[in-house]
């Protein structure tokens, strides 16, 4: 074990082996980089990761943030990490060096990132906030206002946010009330108050743009009327920076993320905030979906991440952690100790926590390099077909991922027991720190609510139609396996049932009974994404059995004990079984249940909504 964030071996098997990143290479786009120059940047990533991000960590955790003179301090420790990640231009990886970045395809930036939140989330809050909204104003900001912010904040000079919450107005972003008011200049005058803005403020950087969505007098009610501003924190006017009237009214007291300043903006109490339009009025929701669709990407990265690391430190601990005989000798007292890795529960955890990890990886990298190809397509249909792959999966990836990153956590502690649940060791904050993805940037009840009320919907369902032509391809391939076909098995009557709840929900909408596919959009979704993993693992069993095969012939393996001897002796050998295993364990420990998650979502069962509330509460 090399080391105990992310499985380096495992990371590039879904690049390499499954997603063969390279091939990229020959397009016009990414002709310059190669398979060594993917692998160099990765190893440069971990490095950064183990040797600078990953010791921070727990300072973050203990020291937090402060609020001292209306300016927020982060962990002195945070400072000097801040300036590797500039120097190493790691916040432009994946973007095009006509804007000053480094141009990676974005499936490498998905690796590099993995490494990065897995040694510190709570310090890669700035970065990754910051490369989003840079690309905001890249795509579409006027060329002044990409002249003005784009460099420096690719380069992380500056800083960058998004400000969307109000104390009032959560996930209902359309009740905001923050106001622009038209200046004769062409400028806009800014008053109102955001809330939980990562990283809205902090001494990393000498400035901070904010993205803030408001509404411009006049304009339509709802998110129809909501329009965005560039509103920095410290305006530019004849080559300063001057204060733009934007203040810290504090930063919220949390039970994660303590190295991450989560804050209270007020935007215009002194009646001096200038904001900048960025696009057309009334067009903010459409541009800010951009920067959350890729948000999003990323906290489905961060419960990747998270669950990456409380995998490899629970693995270490069990290896290493002795207790008990083993079960077999459990009623002979002479019996020697073992690890705890010997017990089958101990050993049924780690292979779902193994499982899922290794399925978010493989989906997450997936989505990513559909970007890619999407980027790259020769046509328009071929990038529309890359592109809609995207648009249904990025619920998937944030919900699936960030709730079954936190149950990985949770495994971990439990793994660990007694010492999991004290800071001696970092698994409980993992959970702590973890959690908060599951909610932010859209809670995951209005991912399950985009995913069966929009995405299932778009192009007459073409998006779920390909995904599942997509699917199909692949148990067809492997039906012919032999060796695999319990795994098909499996999978396709989880895909069959996934197929049956989505046209039942068609049915219900087309009449007029809403209720049903709204009040159990979360079930479905979790649903969507078990199949999803699902046809990640099989396709990855589908390598890992071919290049087995090839091993054993290789090595003259054709007994069981030969077979067994070999996977005791090679690393490559006992990693292409356990990706089986992983495909195996998930099928028959997941995917056999999704009988009975599409039965409970076509039950019709409306006792949750049908029942006055009064039965739920109590005066």
């Amino acid at each position: 074990m090399a080391n105990l964030l992310v499985d380096e071996r495992d990371a590039k098997f879904v690049l390499h082996e499954q997603l063969n990143v390279e091939e990229l290479c020959m397009t016009d786009k990414y002709s310059e980089f190669s398979r060594e120059t993917f692998d160099m940047v990765l190893d440069a990533a971990q490095k950064l990761a183990e040797n600078e991000l990953w010791p921070i960590n727990s300072d973050g955790d203990r020291k937090g943030v402060r609020l001292e003179g209306g300016r927020v301090r982060v962990p002195e420790s945070f400072h000097k990490a801040y300036q590797y990640y500039r120097e190493g231009g790691w916040m432009g990886l994946a973007v095009s060096p006509e804007f000053d970045g480094q141009g990676f395809p974005i499936s490498i930036a998905c690796a590099a990132v993995e490494l990065f939140v897995a040694a510190n989330l709570g310090f890669m809050g700035c970065p990754g906030l910051t490369a989003g909204a840079g690309r905001v104003i890249q795509e579409f900001g006027s060329e002044e206002q990409q002249t003005t912010y784009m460099e420096k904040m690719y380069s992380g000079e500056w800083g960058g946010t998004m400000c969307l919450t109000e104390p009032h107005s959560g996930s209902d972003v359309g009740a905001l009330r923050s106001k622009a008011t038209r200046n004769p200049d062409g400028t806009y005058s800014i008053v109102g108050n955001k809330i939980f803005i990562t990283c809205g403020d902090h001494d990393l950087t000498e400035n901070i743009v904010h993205l803030v969505l408001a509404r411009i007098e006049g304009a339509p009610p709802g998110t129809k009327g909501i329009s965005i501003f560039i509103v920095p924190k410290k305006r530019l006017e004849n080559g300063s920076l001057v204060d733009n009237d934007v203040i810290t009214a504090g930063i919220e007291k949390k039970m994660g993320l303590h190295g991450s300043p989560t804050c209270a903006l007020n935007f215009g109490e002194k009646d001096n905030c200038i904001g900048y339009l960025v696009g057309q009025e009334n067009a903010g929701m459409p541009i800010m979906f951009q920067m959350m669709n890729e948000a999003r990407l990323g906290v489905g990265l961060q419960g990747l991440a998270l669950a990456s690391a409380a995998y490899m430190h629970a693995l270490r601990y069990a290896q290493e952690r002795v207790q008990g005989p083993h079960f077999a000798s459990m009623k002979d007292p002479q019996a020697p100790k073992v690890p705890i890795i010997e017990h089958p529960d101990v050993r049924r955890m780690l292979m779902w926590m193994k499982s899922v990890t290794e399925g978010m990886r493989a989906m997450l990298y997936f989505v990513g390099h559909c970007e890619d190809l999407a980027a790259v397509a020769q046509d328009k249909a071929e990038a529309a077909k890359f592109k809609g792959l995207v648009d249904l999966l990025i619920p998937v990836c944030k919900a699936w991922s960030s709730d079954i990153g936190f149950r990985v956590t949770e495994m971990a502690v439990q793994i660990l027991g007694g010492y999991g649940y004290c800071s001696e060791y970092p698994v409980e904050q993992f959970l702590r720190d973890v959690k908060i993805t599951s909610i932010y940037e859209g809670t995951n009840g209005i991912q399950a609510l985009d995913l069966v009320g929009r995405k299932l919907a778009l192009n007459q369902g073409a998006l779920f139609r390909n995904f599942m032509e997509l699917t199909g391809e692949l148990s067809g391939r492997c039906r012919q396996n032999p060796r695999l076909q319990k795994v098909v098995d499996l999978f396709d009557e989880a895909k069959s049932q996934l197929m049956e709840a989505t046209i039942y929900f068609a049915k219900k909408g087309m009449a007029g009974e809403a209720t049903i596919p709204v009040l159990y959009a979360t079930p479905y979704m979790e649903l969507f994404g078990d199949v999803t993993i699902g046809y990640m693992l099989l396709w990855q069993a589908e390598i890992a059995d071919r290049k087995l095969r090839e091993m054993y012939e290789q090595a003259g393996a054709d007994t069981p004990e030969k077979k067994y001897e070999l996977l005791k002796a090679s690393n490559d050998a006992a990693f292409y079984r356990g990706k089986i295993a992983s495909a195996e364990f998930f099928s028959n420990s997941v995917l056999c249940l999704a009988s009975g998650k599409s039965r409970a979502l076509m039950s019709g069962d409306k006792t949750a909504v049908d029942i006055p509330r009064e039965c739920l509460v109590r005066s």
